[in-house]
């Protein structure tokens, strides 16, 4: 059995508000549109005990294969309560939910509960925590819900995530928002492609640019040696030719059309406002593989929450949104007139218009996407023992000069072991994003060259746990093969792997160390993943990490969910390529 079949990434799109739900006939039950109370935010001492119940909902919820239409493309593919429309489970803290899940497929399929903390039997990860849901059968998940926030959840079977099965989770405080709004709405956001996700698999194993659309021409030479000298430009084009790779290599998957809460540009979601309301949106990147650039022009964005999890407020004229993340902004549009939000896929192939108006029946402009960025040698940097065919890159201490790099180019890009912000492989210098390789091609910039938010911004509003020194560090190398479009942990695929072992009540320190050309989301699940932004006790609590090309990362984290998890990358044909573990959590709470 595939285990990753566990974990796509998903293509998402989200929410429907209530009325529009119960016009389509589905109970309110149904969509999540429930009530209940109370319970505080886990800490680590509420972890060892048992979370007080306050109430208690019963959810259902039908996997369905629907027919999808994006405006630009038909097919069918994979939906919940039978719509393309992503459903939306509301939930309170502090209540005790059970949610059957009948499956209408034909094959076997599961639910994951993005980033709720819950029992490792009701994680919903076929081979890991259950067995799946068999073709015609209903499995009933019942946990509590011992948090607040916005999460998702997702098919962890085959490819049924990128195909379309996904949708939001939505989880009032116990005492309300932090802070409060007007209007609140779910932006899920989607890449939708025409071929279903086990062909584009197969596509990828074949010829791993098979997707990749921004392939260099004549054009681009004639254009590269008018800018920089046909030498340099030659010179430039031999390196990346022997390396066997591409600057362009950005996305991997490229011709999809983006969505946002399930429809396209041309169909228009609309969010209704009234000048001078604040607005919360809860942004959710549900997609396969896209990377998405969020911003709404014209206005600031106040983001209050990463992950499910409140951070000091940090204003901002644009994000990105790497895949599996979610992000709570509060905007304030003040003036009588249309807004349009924005979400730009990183490498500039694709974008989703969004509108937010005062009246129905508008839509916001839409921009022309910005130039393709191109990744540089920084982001090369860090692909020590990267495997490119006939090509191996040596190791930081004896390398040799590859494709034309020279060694001094390569120094201090990654220097794991230092303290503090340096332990994170955070250069400090220029005006580098410190998560970023100095000079990478894919170093954010605003849209209006104002603020782009970076996780040294997020500072958590409360921390979750007593802030200690972890008692060792498990190191992990982001590896793969790029002609046979294999991804890996520590140059082993899952499939021959040993599972990682933490011990309950223990606090680890996990190194990512970057040695592709890609952005990796890892995502742990059962377990809080605090970034190591060098703010002590105030480091970022997420539950997905974007690690960029060329870069080492650091998180700890506290293990206090006994049981089997999966680890793994959050990109679907990454996850299935290999990029998985299992963590087996040994002892439990005395």
């Amino acid at each position: 059995m595939r285990l990753f079949k566990a974990k796509q990434c998903a293509l998402s799109e989200t929410a429907l508000s209530s009325s529009e739900h119960l016009a389509k006939g589905l109970s309110r039950r149904q969509f999540g549109l429930t009530a209940a109370a109370a319970l505080a935010m886990p800490t680590v001492l509420r972890a060892h005990g048992s979370p007080k119940i306050t109430s208690k909902g019963t959810y259902d919820v039908t996997v369905d294969r629907v027919r999808i239409n994006t405006g630009n493309f038909r097919k069918m593919g994979v939906g919940y309560n039978k719509s393309q429309i992503p459903t939306i489970l509301r939930f309170r803290e502090g209540e005790e939910v059970t949610i059957n899940v009948t499956n209408n497929l034909r094959e076997s399929t599961s639910i994951h509960w993005h980033g709720l903390v819950l029992p490792f039997r009701q994680d919903g990860v076929p081979g890991i925590s259950f067995n799946g849901i068999a073709p015609g059968e209903t499995f009933t998940y019942r946990f509590p819900i011992q948090q607040a926030g916005t999460y998702w959840f997702h098919s962890h079977s085959g490819f049924q995530e990128p195909d379309g099965a996904y949708g939001a989770i939505v989880i009032e405080p116990r005492d309300g928002e932090r802070l409060g709004a007007n209007r609140d709405y779910v932006v899920q956001l989607a890449d939708k492609h025409p071929h279903p996700g086990s062909r584009i698999m197969r596509n990828l194993k074949r010829m791993p640019d098979y997707y990749n659309r921004s392939q260099r021409t004549l054009q681009t030479l004639i254009k590269d040696s008018r800018q920089d000298g046909l030498k340099a430009a030659l010179k430039d084009r031999g390196m990346w030719g022997r390396m066997r790779m591409m600057p362009t290599d950005i996305e991997d998957v490229q011709g999809y059309t983006a969505l946002i809460n399930g429809r396209s540009t041309s169909q228009n979601w609309t969010g209704l406002f009234r000048p001078g309301e604040k607005i919360r949106l809860r942004i959710i990147n549900s997609s396969a593989m896209t990377y998405f650039d969020m911003r709404i022009p014209g206005l600031k964005m106040t983001v209050v929450q990463a992950d499910g999890n409140d951070v000091k407020p940090v204003t901002v004229d644009e994000l990105r949104v790497a895949v599996a993340e979610t992000y709570d902004v509060i905007i304030q549009p003040r003036e009588n007139k249309v807004y349009s939000i924005i979400a730009e896929s990183m490498g500039r192939t694709a974008l989703v218009r969004g509108t937010l108006s005062p009246k129905k029946g508008y839509a916001g402009a839409v921009p022309r996407l910005r130039s393709k960025p191109l990744l540089t040698m920084a982001d090369m940097s860090g692909m020590m023992g990267m495997d490119m065919g006939d090509h191996v890159m040596q190791n930081a201490s004896g390398m040799q000069t590859m494709s034309g790099m020279e060694h001094s180019k390569m120094q201090g890009m990654n220097k794991p072991g230092m303290n503090g912000m340096e332990n994170s492989g955070m250069n400090m210098s220029g005006n580098h994003d410190p998560f970023y390789a100095p000079g990478s091609g894919l170093t954010p910039k605003a849209y209006n060259g104002g603020k782009f938010l970076s996780y040294t911004d997020l500072r958590a509003a409360r921390p979750l746990y007593r802030n200690r020194a972890a008692s060792r560090t498990i190191e992990l190398r982001l590896t793969g093969n790029m002609e046979r479009y294999i991804w890996s942990i520590n140059g082993v695929k899952y499939e021959d792997a040993d599972p990682i072992v933490l011990n309950y009540g223990e606090r680890v320190r996990i190194r990512f160390i970057n040695e592709t050309m890609m952005a990796h989301p890892m995502h742990l699940h059962g377990m809080w993943s605090i970034i190591d932004t060098g703010q002590g006790a105030r480091n970022p609590i997420k539950h997905t990490v974007s690690v960029q090309p060329g870069t080492t990362t650091d998180i700890e984290v506290e293990v206090d969910a006994p049981g089997q998890w999966a680890f793994h990358c959050h990109l679907s044909y990454h996850a299935d390529g290999g990029m998985f573990r299992k963590v087996v959590v040994r002892g439990r709470p005395a």
